[in-house]
């Protein structure tokens, strides 16, 4: 039997792994939670102790100082992500050294993954508050939660009117009034972040990752992708298959 396109999709964003370093993908969705402000996915990533997260490589032979540096590595990485989802310069590099300098200090495990905790949720919940400022409204908040979790499938106008009981025509107003952008070019673009995320972090085949996004053809979407990056699905993963350093 086919496994159904969310499925696959589902998979890309939540699969674990039990290699020697923690694998890209769910680390991919973990700091992409913390950058679109989603407290409840961040606390789910979470819910286990840093201490006893699979696949964390080893740094240092002293357990609390290996800790420390994995610390240090989620503080970098999350601060990059929040200033290119918007946050200030100051403010995201300000939180960061606050975080890092209290971790030094810490003398337990348990203190650390508090720590790292209380950091994650801080970043998130500011990330929350940044994107409130733009997107004020319960109906198009409602609609971009929608589209983030349906982009494995044809996501129209029609289908978010209804899901937020609104007109066809005054959520298309509104929605182009709070985010500067046309429903049909946000979900566009959306489906293509998340195309370059599978591209780099994924093995699926480019026409694999056409059907799972419901792009309606493999050409239409190379189409499309080449449009948004200036460059083919191929020639993307060629140049940034795994590349960390990309992102």
């Amino acid at each position: 039997m086919q496994i159904s396109n969310k499925l696959l999709y589902k998979e890309f964003v939540n699969r674990e792994s039990d290699t020697t370093h923690a694998d890209y993908l769910p680390e991919l969705d973990f700091y992409t939670a913390i950058k679109s402000g989603d407290t409840k996915k961040v606390r789910f990533f979470c819910k286990e102790a840093l201490s006893e997260k699979k696949g964390l490589g080893i740094l240092s032979n002293n357990a609390l100082q290996n800790m420390k540096y994995h610390f240090t590595i989620t503080a970098a990485l999350a601060t990059r992500y929040c200033i290119e989802g918007g946050m200030d310069f100051k403010e995201a590099y300000t939180l960061s050294d606050y975080y890092i300098l209290t971790a030094d200090e810490a003398n337990t495990m348990e203190e650390l993954s508090e720590l790292h905790l209380k950091m994650c949720l801080d970043y998130t919940d500011k990330m929350k508050q940044l994107k409130k400022k733009h997107v004020c409204s319960k109906p198009i908040a409602e609609c971009i939660d929608y589209i983030y979790e349906n982009l494995h499938t044809r996501i129209t106008i029609d289908v978010l009117a209804k899901h937020v009981n609104l007109s066809h025509s005054y959520l298309s107003r509104l929605f182009k009034k709070e985010t500067s952008m046309s429903i049909t070019d946000y979900i566009r673009d959306k489906k293509i972040d998340t195309a370059k995320s599978m591209l780099q972090y994924s093995d699926f085949s480019i026409a694999e990752i056409s059907e799972i996004l419901a792009f309606p053809s493999q050409s239409y979407f190379t189409e499309v992708f080449h449009k948004h990056t200036h460059s083919t699905p191929i020639d993307y993963r060629r140049k940034h298959y795994r590349d960390i350093s990309s992102k």
